[in-house]
């Protein structure tokens, strides 16, 4: 065989007879053709020959950038087009991947954002030159914590040329890059444009490649006008990797036999076991060893928020935590704490600690590790199931953690019942309490609807929902960064990402105004979003800190720049002003039929708005109280009414 290939590498066999002589030696046909194919395929790639699935392409530097885009998988041009970045655009409508134009970059990467979270897949951005690129740093702040991967360029005008002084180009001294740096994985500046389609390629990589992220490329504006420009375009499988890392047989072992030793251990879950596809294995895993779960920092529900072994969130002072934790097996979840210095330690100290996971980022931040499983989750799950079946006997296995589980079941339900017994008793009152507000949207929404939240102190109120895994039932996704403006362009993202899903944003009135020109992005695309705002003329959760800091405004009421009614925001006209139906509504029986007619619209395809007025709660809750301050009192001359 040996020979035989030399001889046709060399030139000294044909295909035909390569084929004769492999059939001789007793190799079937398509056994033959399988050898023959990958020789023929060493053969091309000697002769120097792009390797397969490469091309090239001759255009304008822009051109190109769109051609690698769109063949690094680039769905949508998510954008708020400025002068300088005409090259780009000009190539665009011809390159089949549509604009989603949003009226300002804070929007636009909320909404690459909300859709790579819901697709998994990376956001491909092109946002204004420096000015435009500074606008958007608070949602890049949002996207980089969250580790959301999105590929974001944008146009430069070079200060190094001639002067240094340019409007709109980086300030005398600074480079472009520099302005998004700590908000991304990479940031970089490219003036060549024969390198354009690399640098492409790279920002796809690295935003890929995990812990995913948002990466900034910072394009002359020159670069993306050249002409006649010829490059490579690769296809993104070469080139983009994501691998099915297995964990090492020591690790998953120890991990096995801690396990089986364990009186009361815990699985940890956060966003990378939902983003990996792994939360239907936590489940199985969950349930064939009787080992209750917890939810970490997370922008997703990576567990059933109802099942039996769900403790809801990580909390040392549960009932089931609070006699001691001996194993904590972290499923892609982040350290828990990092805000303030705890009192005492977050993670049980004498708990031996496992993490599983490929963002090694996102290990031991804060507390140790026994062991570390740098692996896919669902390959780490596999293979420490296989284990513990190896080391169990078969009738061991039908009792283990069964009273264990029992246990946690009992926990669980008195938990629930507690809670749902708790918030009935806000049912019923004149201005709509948060607690019937969310039972009444999770009794009437389609029970496949993704949730997509942006209500701060919302926290509690969201298990009226019974979330799940699977695509035909209820989906909740936020973020954890608390960067206000998100919420809008988010669902907007979510939708595309997911258009046979119902998207329902549920949204304070305070977050709507970081992002309230996003509804004309949602009647642009006809893209059919059911915004649900909570109006309670209040940032809330701000006052609530106020509140606790227990200074003067928590003494006198007078809470600063909280109220925000004189004059009341109307969100309905807000919404009409920009082709969005919507209705306004108070009470109960008001906003049960208000839902129905907003899915109902949904159903037809256009986006609509709920604007319902809701109660106040917590300290402070009564207070309107703001400052009286009216320019006319300053106005010389000024004409009084």
């Amino acid at each position: 065989m040996q020979e035989l290939v030399h001889r046709f590498l060399g030139h000294g066999l044909s295909r035909r007879g390569l084929m004769k002589k492999l059939t001789g030696l007793g190799l079937g046909l398509a056994a033959a053709q399988a050898v023959i194919e990958p020789l023929e395929a060493l053969e091309e790639a000697g002769k120097g020959l792009p390797v397969a699935g490469a091309r090239t392409a001759t255009g304008t530097g822009g051109e190109l950038v769109m051609e690698q885009a769109k063949a690094a998988g680039a769905e949508y041009l998510f954008t708020n087009p400025g002068s300088f970045e005409v090259g780009l655009l000009d190539a665009q409508p011809s390159s089949g991947v549509p604009a989603i134009v949003s009226l300002h970059e804070g929007l636009v990467i909320a909404t690459a954002d909300g859709y790579a979270r819901m697709s998994g897949k990376t956001a491909f951005v092109n946002i204004h030159i420096s000015a435009g690129t500074a606008q958007a740093l608070g949602q890049l702040y949002n996207a980089s914590r969250d580790s959301s991967p999105m590929v974001v360029t944008a146009g430069l005008l070079d200060n190094e040329i001639w002067s240094d002084d340019v409007s709109l180009a980086p300030r005398p001294g600074y480079d472009q890059k520099e302005i998004t740096r700590q908000f991304t994985k990479f940031s970089s500046e490219c003036r060549e444009p024969r390198a354009l389609a690399l640098a492409t390629r790279r920002a796809f990589k690295t935003a890929t490649t995990e812990p995913g992220g948002p990466v900034y490329v910072a394009m002359a504006n020159y670069a993306l006008e050249a002409k006649n420009i010829t490059s490579e375009i690769l296809p993104g499988e070469r080139f983009m990797f994501r691998p099915n890392v297995r964990p090492e047989t020591a690790a998953v072992e120890q991990t096995a036999k801690w396990l089986i030793a364990a009186k009361r251990p815990v699985i940890v879950v956060g966003d990378e076991c939902w983003k990996c596809g792994a939360s239907a294995a936590v489940v199985a895993f969950a349930e064939k060893f009787g080992v209750p779960v917890a939810t970490g920092q997370a922008g997703f529900k990576p567990f059933p928020s109802r099942h039996p072994l769900h403790l809801n969130g990580f909390n040392l002072g549960s009932d089931y935590m609070k006699p001691g934790v001996d194993l904590i097996i972290m499923v892609g979840a982040r350290d828990p704490g990092g805000r303030t210095v705890p009192g005492s330690p977050e993670m049980p100290t004498a708990a031996h600690v496992v993490r599983i996971g490929l963002d090694t980022t996102a290990m031991s931040r804060n507390y140790a590790t026994d062991i570390a499983m740098i692996a896919h989750p669902k390959e780490a799950l596999k293979d420490l199931t296989a284990a513990l079946d190896g080391m169990l006997t078969k009738e061991r296995i039908q009792k283990f953690g069964v009273e264990r589980a029992n246990e946690v079941k009992g926990i669980t339900k008195k938990m629930w019942d507690s809670y749902d017994a708790a918030r009935r008793k806000n049912f019923g009152q004149s201005l709509m309490h948060p607690d019937e507000l969310t039972h009444i949207m999770a009794q009437n929404l389609e029970k496949n609807s993704v949730i997509v939240q942006e209500v701060h102190d919302g926290g509690p109120h969201v298990d009226a929902f019974n979330f799940g895994i699977k695509e035909d039932e209820m989906m909740w996704l936020s973020y954890t960064s608390n960067g206000l403006g998100w919420g809008v362009g988010s669902a907007a993202g979510v939708q595309l990402a997911a258009p046979n899903r119902p998207t329902v944003l549920s949204i304070g009135d305070g977050a709507v105004m970081y992002g309230s020109s996003g509804f004309w992005t949602m009647a642009r695309y006809s893209i059919p979003v059911l915004t649900v705002v909570w109006n309670n003329k209040n940032y809330q959760t701000v006052r609530m800190a106020y509140s606790r800091y227990g200074g003067k405004m928590a003494a006198t009421g007078q809470y600063v720049g909280m109220y925000l009614g004189d004059p009341d925001l109307d969100f309905v006209k807000l919404g009409e002003s920009q082709g969005v139906k919507g209705e306004k509504c108070k009470g109960q029986t008001e906003f049960t039929a208000a839902l129905k007619r907003g899915v109902q619209a949904t159903k037809n395809g256009n986006p609509y708005i709920i604007d319902v007025d809701i109660a106040r709660i917590g300290p402070g809750a009564e207070s309107t109280w703001h400052e009286g301050f009216k320019l006319t009192s300053k106005r010389t001359g000024a004409r009084r009414a």
